[in-house]
């Protein structure tokens, strides 16, 4: 059996392990039971019963569950049927409760909850209900799945499997190109197995940027302040005018490029263009750093406007990039590395 089967069949273990299982064992503990035990018991405080592990779940699940149905807002994809949707999940002999009929039924629902990079869970009850609130998405019939739902469930997987860093914003972000790749493919087999198979890629490219996504290493040498100060020295010794600019209006790398490096660029570019930068990135041996080149391109290509500009009118053009051809931008980083 190749590899590519094997980590299929595992990823089948893992939603019946993690999605389907706790499913059935929250519906074999159901509270109406007489004979049911503190050990099996909702309120049981125990940190290690199976409800309080179920109810943590929860609170992860939502911010997940938030996050991905307003993925790529610009674009239908996202909220579309799949073709393929999880027949093990979606069985019609069994009515297995699926990540999107739990966080309807969570008591949570109605609250905004959100795990930042510091590792907080803040949980609030909003005093109106939100622009991004569960109706305003069309509800697909019985047996069909929305791709953000299957988005939803690759992350919650990922968060069990992880625990040291579970779900952290921003991973949305990373796991959308990915998925939406093997989700387009012309070849119907890389389409059937999407799921499965983003799930491993996510997982190798998680392997390499998690550091990003964890606060407490921010100040390391593999943290995201060294990263983004990085991109500061790489511009000096490329381009010290522009560089000593910045300086001198207090433009600080942490207002642009954090979100820039963390997310892989992700969200300053429409999708087509972000899966073009990300070939360029990954087929690079050493991508993280040809991501501080691209950086730095971005940089010198607006340097005549960062120049003339104040700092209320360069802050716009970092947060919001005014450049839209990425194979120029591509191109000067090459430019870049080359010229070393």
């Amino acid at each position: 059996m190749s590899r590519l089967h094997r980590s299929r069949d595992l990823y089948s273990q893992f939603l019946k392990e993690m999605i389907i299982q706790p499913g059935i064992a929250k519906a074999n503990l159901g509270v109406s039971r007489e004979d049911v035990t503190l050990e099996d018991h909702p309120l049981n405080p125990s940190p290690d019963s199976r409800w309080n592990t179920y109810f943590k779940d929860n609170e992860v699940l939502l911010q997940i569950d938030k996050d991905v149905r307003r993925l790529y807002p610009d674009m239908a994809f996202f909220q579309r049927p799949t073709d393929y949707p999880c027949l093990l999940i979606l069985d019609p002999q069994n009515e297995f409760e699926t990540l999107r009929k739990r966080v309807e039924q969570t008591t949570l629902k109605s609250q905004t909850v959100a795990r930042n990079r510091s590792g907080v869970t803040n949980v609030s009850s909003p005093l109106k209900s939100s622009p991004n609130s569960l109706s305003e998405y069309e509800v697909l019939p019985n047996g069909c799945e929305a791709h953000w739902e299957v988005v939803e469930r690759i992350l919650f997987i990922y968060a069990k499997l992880n625990p040291g860093i579970a779900y952290v914003q921003g991973m949305n972000e990373i796991v959308g190109p990915l998925y939406y790749t093997f989700a387009t493919d012309p070849n119907s087999e890389w389409k059937e197995h999407a799921e499965a198979d983003t799930f491993f890629c996510f997982t190798n490219l998680m392997a390499e940027i998690r550091d990003n996504f964890i606060k407490s290493l921010d100040d390391s040498q593999c943290g995201i302040t060294y990263k983004m100060e990085k991109v500061y020295s790489t511009l000096k010794e490329k381009d010290v005018e522009l560089y000593l600019k910045l300086q001198e209006q207090n433009i600080k790398p942490q207002f642009f490029a954090f979100r820039w490096l963390t997310l892989l660029l992700s969200q300053e570019f429409l999708l087509p263009d972000v899966i073009r930068i990300w070939d360029s990135l990954f087929a690079d041996d050493k991508r993280f750093d040809f991501l501080l080149l691209v950086c730095c391109a971005m940089l010198t290509l607006i340097r005549d406007q960062l120049l003339e500009g104040d700092f209320t009118l360069n802050m716009r053009l970092l947060q919001d990039y005014p450049i839209s051809d990425v194979h120029l931008i591509l191109k000067k980083a090459k430019e870049l590395q080359d010229s070393k």
